[in-house]
């Protein structure tokens, strides 16, 4: 599969260097050619000089055939722009946008645009988002049987009360992450896009679990 990245900075270096070791092609994208230095000498991607909201430069990148498209740069406003084009001009399906500022985290979050808060970013995260993968375990009991899994849930259930998603799985939600903040959901809290839903449940469930809840709801919900 093919990524591009926008900014090279040590979260865009270092996803960049992770997604080619892993065996996917990579552009990487910067306005300042020294940053291309952080990606090393064995780095065998696009390095493309320019700016990651422009059209031209995104195409230069290879945009048309990206599987998905990162905006790590140090500003906001680039970020979101740079996003939007990449999901509204050149319908990247997967696309993730870094902020700084966890107030216009949300209003960016109701665009349709992936956002996490810089003060929770961290790499992992946003290969996480951006690469397709089943649930991610958390924590294991010594037992070995229960298990808090992070679970992909469909984006049919947004709007559904979290309840009633652990209803249909047979899981108790543990804890939800929006925003970078992780709470823990009352009776009322509905699924939104984004969420990183954490279910408790135990190991030999959890990939019926995995099933139920990356599909569809029934159409009766």
């Amino acid at each position: 599969m093919h990524f591009v990245i926008m900014g090279c900075g040590r979260v865009g270096s270092t996803l960049a260097l992770s997604l080619e070791q892993q065996g996917h092609s990579v552009a990487v994208i910067d306005r300042d050619e020294s940053a291309f230095r952080r990606l090393g000498g064995s780095f065998e991607g696009r390095r493309v000089l320019g700016i990651g909201f422009d059209r031209q430069t995104l195409a230069q990148a290879g945009i048309d055939e990206a599987y998905a498209f990162a905006a790590v740069s140090s500003g906001d406003n680039s970020n979101i722009l740079a996003a939007r084009v990449a999901r509204e001009t050149f319908d990247v399906e997967h696309v993730v946008a870094r902020i700084y500022d966890p107030g216009r985290a949300e209003i960016y979050q109701r665009l349709g645009i992936p956002t996490v808060a810089t003060v929770r970013w961290t790499s992992d995260q946003v290969l996480r988002r951006l690469l397709p993968q089943g649930a991610v375990p958390v924590h294991t009991d010594p037992s070995g049987r229960v298990v808090v899994a992070e679970v992909p849930v469909n984006i049919g259930w947004a709007g559904h009360r979290l309840s009633r998603v652990a209803a249909e799985a047979g899981v108790s939600v543990a804890y939800v992450t929006r925003l970078g903040e992780s709470f823990l959901p009352d009776a009322d809290t509905a699924y939104q896009e984004g969420d990183l839903v954490h279910v408790l449940t135990t190991t030999d469930r959890l990939e019926q679990v995995e099933s139920t809840l990356s599909a569809q709801p029934p159409a009766d919900l």
